[in-house]
């Protein structure tokens, strides 16, 4: 096996050796379908900027099952693709193997911290974006309770659920915050079946407003809170449109972002490997206005959420992050 790794390497070194100038990045898309329209769409549009800017192509594979990740990874290698963009945080093991056998290849790894030496490891804020939102749902909220919906039980959500639920108590300090998640398998993330009857479980409990950070079972989440007339709130990419009128805002992470940038300094040669942090204060998370929620966003709202954005910027509100400890002062 190590031999056979060092050859592939070295097929893979020369290759790039040869014909760097001809290299095409790579995109590797997670588990949950590239069109989500959340996480994985958002990383695709971004690819997709990248073409219709600059006329470039690149390569990519969309991942059927949990058994294609360290194929897909290595063979995309093989190829010369380079940067090998790599999405989600269930790559990251896998990343950490097969990065050091190609280390003429640069991979960007988007929501997860990879430490190697050709490694750049994008993650994102999501505690802080998922506050103000938390803000907003309790200052529309009618019942006093709010929910959200995760997909697969893992840290990275609790991250999102536990700053929504921050968010919401600085708004409200009353209000009851339910959070559910989808299950513990990647199955969970493309479930809209399952997350429509969560929320509908969270409706008879009083809940008016929904925040699902699910992938594609959030989009029975937002279908289910239409249905029943309560107000839902999208995430990762703008999902306003999706509902129009009943979709509060979306929680944008800016992955798409994140994509562009690791393709257009992977083509000048101006990569930089290490860890960088996508924020409210680089724009890399934020809520969504547009004319699908101008008339469910009140001033006072608006007024509120930019307040207490310049606060978490200034470091004058502190967001509790929940991978850090495992625990969350709001629930």
């Amino acid at each position: 096996m190590t031999i056979n790794k060092t050859l592939m390497g070295a097929v893979a070194t020369i290759a790039l050796t040869a014909g760097t100038a001809f290299a095409e990045p790579g995109l590797i898309i997670d588990l949950g379908g590239k069109f989500d329209k959340s996480f994985n769409e958002s990383a695709y549009n971004g690819a997709q900027r990248w073409v219709e800017e600059t006329g470039g192509d690149y390569s990519e594979t969309e991942l059927a099952n949990e058994a294609q990740r360290e194929q897909t990874m290595r063979r995309m290698a093989e190829r010369g693709a380079n940067p090998v963009v790599v999405l989600g945080f269930a790559n990251a093991s896998t990343l950490e193997v097969v990065a050091p056998d190609y280390p003429d290849t640069e991979f960007v790894i988007v929501d997860m911290v990879v430490d190697q030496p050709n490694v750049k490891s994008v993650v994102f804020a999501e505690h802080q974006g998922s506050y103000l939102v938390g803000m907003m749902a309790a200052m529309a909220s009618e019942t006093g309770t709010v929910s959200f919906i995760g997909g697969m039980d893992v840290p990275l959500i609790s991250k999102f659920a536990c700053g929504y639920a921050q968010g919401v108590k600085a708004a409200n300090p009353d209000a009851n915050v339910i959070v559910n998640m989808t299950g513990t398998t990647p199955t969970a993330w493309n479930d809209p079946v399952k997350g429509a009857e969560l929320t509908r479980s969270q409706i008879s409990q009083g809940s008016d407003v929904v925040f699902a950070a699910a992938g594609g079972t959030g989009i029975g989440v937002l279908q289910a809170a239409a249905d029943a007339g309560i107000l839902s709130i999208g995430v990762d990419s703008n999902q306003n449109y999706l509902h129009p009128g009943q979709v509060l805002t979306s929680m944008v992470k800016r992955v798409d972002n994140a994509v562009y940038d690791a393709f257009t300094k992977g083509a000048a040669g101006e990569l930089e490997t290490g860890i960088s942090v996508m924020g409210l204060d680089n724009n890399g998370v934020g809520f969504a206005m547009d004319d699908n929620n101008a008339d469910l966003v009140t001033p006072e709202m608006v007024a509120a959420v930019e307040e207490a954005k310049a606060k978490i910027i200034a470091g004058e509100i502190e967001v509790h992050d929940f991978t850090t400890d495992g625990s969350c002062p709001a629930y």
